[in-house]
């Protein structure tokens, strides 16, 4: 799809504007990408960019009921917070498109920020670390895990943040001070993508943003995450079902030429039923109960994972052994075939994903923030069928071993 059609325009103050035209669909996606996530929060005040992700649904100046002004003109709407960014979605017909414009610019400008808007959303806020983080099963990995890949980046707390008591303490000031520092004209990106006409679209787009003042904006340094010289290791016991491993090593930034190869890495050892991981050690020699290897897929540098449960007849130790031994197996038999079944479930889903709109838009706005260029996205293809199994075999033997791993054992209790 790279003769897709996009009409790009920035407006005085700040705002990114992409413009799709799609006249195969009665549908339109406004899709608004604020450059705002977790690495953007001070150590001391974490979670808030996730916090945003609910308060930006109570409600603004000229539309108090968002969600249900949405549905009333037949459209869907979601939202979701990372590391890097926080992005906004609504989907609706045609026909209904300046609805989505003009909630999307009021709550820009005008959020409903007061001391009853934020005390709803911190309890629902709250509650949701409780159960997910502190309450369920296996819950507290990911603050673990990443507290041990990362030392001076603010990667190493999830989205979620360190602690809920960042949120139970925040106050009116902070979470406003958050909305004018990151919630702004010149700190996002609108996409669209469906039956618009992209002249109108454009017009429609400054009537309805085209006042919102720029707002003075800082941005924030990050401190660069060395690089791995020794083994990072930690057990902990909990009351879980089954007993279960996690394997990181860091891995270059999303701009970064390798990081193409590291994604096929993951996907090769431990993405499905036909994976080396699964296929040695699910299903032959049955030590794990699943297994999976993936990419955290971050702006900054990232992390490649390896995660299973084991059968209780078998030690950790046993089931770390066994994980190298296939990664030392990957790196010397490493087949054609292997190589080849990988890029093309890449094509397969780098066209998928291009034909759904709401991926698109996401898509468009992701890659203009991350690269400066929204047509970079039409090159990632490109990079997966340019690796060769030498450079797969050399990260493999250089990069994935014991002295630049970070293992944590999660053993139950």
């Amino acid at each position: 799809m790279q003769d897709l059609t996009v009409e790009r325009y920035v407006l005085p103050n700040g705002l990114i504007v992409l413009v799709n035209t799609d006249k195969q669909t009665p549908l339109v996606v406004v899709n608004i990408l604020y450059k705002v996530g977790s690495r953007n929060e001070n150590e001391s005040k974490t979670g808030f960019a996730h916090l945003f992700e609910h308060l930006m649904f109570a409600g603004s100046a000229h539309a108090d009921n968002f969600d249900e002004i949405v549905q009333l003109a037949y459209g869907e709407n979601n939202a979701y917070t990372n590391t890097d960014i926080t992005n906004y979605y609504i989907n609706l017909p045609a026909e209904n498109f300046e609805v989505a414009l003009w909630l999307e610019a009021d709550r820009m400008q005008y959020l409903k920020i007061n001391e009853q808007s934020l005390e709803v959303q911190r309890k629902v806020v709250v509650e949701e670390f409780k159960q997910r983080y502190l309450n369920k099963p296996y819950g507290d990995v990911g603050h673990l895990i990443r507290s041990l890949i990362y030392k001076k980046h603010s990667y190493r707390w999830p989205t979620i943040g360190l602690t809920p008591e960042h949120i139970t303490n925040a106050t009116l000031d902070d979470v406003r001070q958050f909305y004018h520092q990151w919630y702004c004209p010149n700190n996002a990106i609108l996409s669209i993508t469906g039956n618009v006409d992209a002249k109108k679209a454009i017009d429609k787009v400054i009537q309805y943003f085209g006042k919102i003042p720029k707002r003075d904006h800082i941005n924030v340094e990050f401190n660069e995450e060395p690089e791995k010289t020794s083994q990072t290791k930690l057990e902990v016991e909990r009351h879980v079902p089954s007993s279960a491993i996690y394997m990181a090593f860091l891995m270059p930034d999303r701009l970064n030429t390798l990081y193409h190869a590291y994604d096929m890495i993951s996907d090769l050892l431990g993405n499905g039923p036909s994976s080396r991981l699964y296929q040695e050690l699910v299903k032959e020699k049955k030590i794990f109960q699943s297994i999976y290897s993936y990419i955290s897929g971050s702006i900054d540098k990232g992390f490649l994972m390896i995660e299973g449960k084991i059968h209780d007849t078998f030690t950790l130790q046993q089931a770390e052994e066994a994980i190298w031994d296939v990664i030392y197996q990957l790196a010397k038999n490493l087949t054609t075939y292997e190589l080849k079944k990988v890029k093309n479930k890449y094509e397969a889903n780098y066209i998928a994903s291009l034909v759904n709109l709401n991926n698109r838009a996401e898509w468009l706005a992701y890659y203009e923030y991350v690269f400066g260029d929204y047509r970079k996205m039409f090159d990632e293809l490109l990079h997966y069928q340019q690796i060769e199994s030498d450079q797969i075999r050399d990260l493999l033997t250089s990069e994935l071993i014991p002295e630049k791993s970070v293992i944590l054992y999660y053993r139950k209790k």
